[in-house]
């Protein structure tokens, strides 16, 4: 069982030593250098809300955070970053919904958003079963400057009820 609480500076080492690699680091941060350090969680931790990790017996084992909050309307989930060995273990669907949670509930929001790389298929097939929906497509370039696709994904409001039912039954 994992606990979520509020990341503190005293975290973001270890935050950092989530990401292994700049492929990472792309999927999870493009606008961040790999190797993601202190000084950048420290400005994002300036831009973003709610930054939160995922703690375990070992320690900090998932980081997520929400950003470009519309009071009343909508915020972007971000930076969603599950320790490499505790992938396709049901933490990511933990993390997600514990955020979807603090969106819906805590603000009060009407909609969230998420954007992924459509070269990230975990995370593009975990939104999809959460019920995010394409609404836009937006050109990039990669780590290695390749062209991908940044999609944007939304959920509304009203599917929160079901779908935290559904979790909590697994």
């Amino acid at each position: 069982m994992y606990k979520y609480r509020e990341a503190t500076e005293n975290d973001f080492n270890e935050i950092c030593s989530l990401i292994k690699s700049r492929e990472e680091m792309f999927l999870v941060y493009p606008k961040g250098n790999y190797p993601l350090t202190v000084a950048q969680i420290t400005e994002l931790s300036k831009e973003r809300m709610e930054l939160t990790v995922a703690v375990d017996e070992f320690g900090i084992v998932g980081f997520a955070n929400i950003y470009d909050y519309n009071e009343n309307e909508y915020v972007f989930i971000g930076n969603v970053i599950i320790e490499k060995q505790y992938r396709g273990k049901g933490l990511g669907k933990e993390i997600v919904s514990y955020m979807l949670e603090k969106a819906f509930v805590k603000y009060g929001l009407c909609e969230v958003r998420i954007s992924v790389f459509s070269e990230n298929i975990p995370a593009l097939l975990l939104y999809s079963n959460f019920g995010f929906t394409p609404y836009a497509l937006e050109e990039r370039k990669n780590h290695e400057g390749r062209r991908v696709a940044l999609i944007h994904m939304k959920m509304e409001n009203n599917r929160l009820k079901g779908i935290l039912l559904a979790s909590r039954k697994k």
